[in-house]
């Protein structure tokens, strides 16, 4: 293998744990900080939380997505996998169902921390922030999933699949 090859494979390696890491993260703590904020009534705890998760994918998940993509599609044409096969198109097709969950969710983040900004207390939510953190949580279901199942195809590739 090449230094080049080697150097792609790193780096996606390394966007794949971002991605998931920076993914798991957030949700874990905006989540929780959600649910703390409402039981306790604590506004600044959330307001940090959401600021600090708006943040992070700025600053960590969406570099790490176009390396993602970047890097996957150059390792596969120097590997001369076609970029049509089934483990490919998958792949893709994964990738993308991942990106329609997450760009609502960053939506949804900045709309979130907007409003918990503007707010002197947890009483003063409105029903549609609410409404939001659900649809955040709803999403983020379906693209963990796709994710986990790309850590799969990245890692088996079954050449059969990969090959063609």
């Amino acid at each position: 293998m090449t230094s080049t090859f080697l150097f792609l494979k790193t780096l996606h390696i390394i966007c794949a744990a971002i991605l998931f890491g920076t993914g798991v993260g957030t949700a874990f703590f905006c989540w929780f900080g959600y649910r703390h904020a409402l039981k306790v009534g604590e506004i600044a705890a959330l307001r940090s939380v959401l600021r600090l998760t708006v943040i992070a994918d700025a600053v960590f998940t969406a570099p790490a997505v176009l390396l993602q993509a970047t890097t996957g599609i150059a390792m596969m044409l120097i590997l001369g996998w076609p970029l049509t096969s089934a483990w490919a198109l998958s792949v893709f097709a994964l990738f993308v169902l991942t990106g329609v969950c997450w760009l609502p969710v960053v939506w949804l983040q900045i709309q979130l921390n907007r409003e918990a900004q503007k707010v002197a207390s947890i009483a003063e939510l409105t029903p549609m922030f609410h409404r939001r953190f659900r649809l955040w949580f709803v999403l983020g279901v379906p693209a963990f999933i796709a994710v986990m199942v790309l850590y799969y195809l990245m890692v088996a590739k079954p050449l059969s699949i990969a090959t063609g």
